[in-house]
């Protein structure tokens, strides 16, 4: 199987699940309530909800240009640059939902052309403090993209279900629902 038929399918599936919760959250909560949540941490010392949305976003769209072997497009800075400053500027739930739905866009057209790449192919992957990670890019698929970009995903997922949104196992894995036997779903 090749890496972007993991990644591209993982990062639709659950960046549209992100943008369903949000949906719930706009819904189900009164409106300062609802956007108050953008600005939600787990723990004083983690991004809020608004920046884990951001940086989801980032994570895939990093995943899949790093596989292309392209330099990450412009979009990325804007992403980190609206995250890091999330905690003063939280933006709203629309705006939030606005970036999701330009980063499916955009990981969508990625996954139409992917180069069939070497899993065993070196990969360098640099953090901003220095870090220098050697990998393969099945490593750096399975060890990092998938990983960053699920962390990001679960501290969204916990900062609305801790903020009074009705979030529960169904909404996480809304999309295996397509796979359900017919006849084996429960009724009540």
């Amino acid at each position: 199987m090749h890496l972007t038929n993991i990644l591209a399918p993982t990062y639709l599936q659950m960046l549209g699940a992100l943008s369903a919760w949000l949906s719930k959250a706009a819904e189900q909560l009164p409106e300062a309530e609802a956007e108050a949540l953008l600005s939600k941490r787990l723990a004083d010392d983690m991004f809020p909800l608004a920046t884990q949305v951001r940086f989801s976003c980032v994570q895939a769209l990093e995943g899949m240009h790093r596989l292309r072997e392209e330099d990450l497009p412009p979009l990325v800075d804007e992403l980190l640059t609206e995250g890091r400053n999330a905690g003063e500027q939280p933006g709203t739930i629309a705006d939030a939902r606005a970036r999701i739905d330009q980063v499916l866009t955009e990981v969508r057209k990625l996954a139409e052309d992917m180069p069939a790449g070497d899993e065993d192919r070196k990969l360098e992957h640099a953090l901003p403090m220095g870090i220098v990670f050697d990998l393969t890019a099945a490593q750096y698929a399975r060890d990092w993209a998938l990983g960053q970009f699920y962390f990001h995903i679960m501290i969204a997922y916990a900062i609305m279900r801790a903020g009074g949104v009705d979030l529960g196992k169904a909404d996480y894995v809304a999309h295996m629902f397509q796979y359900v036997r017919p006849g084996t779903m429960p009724t009540a």
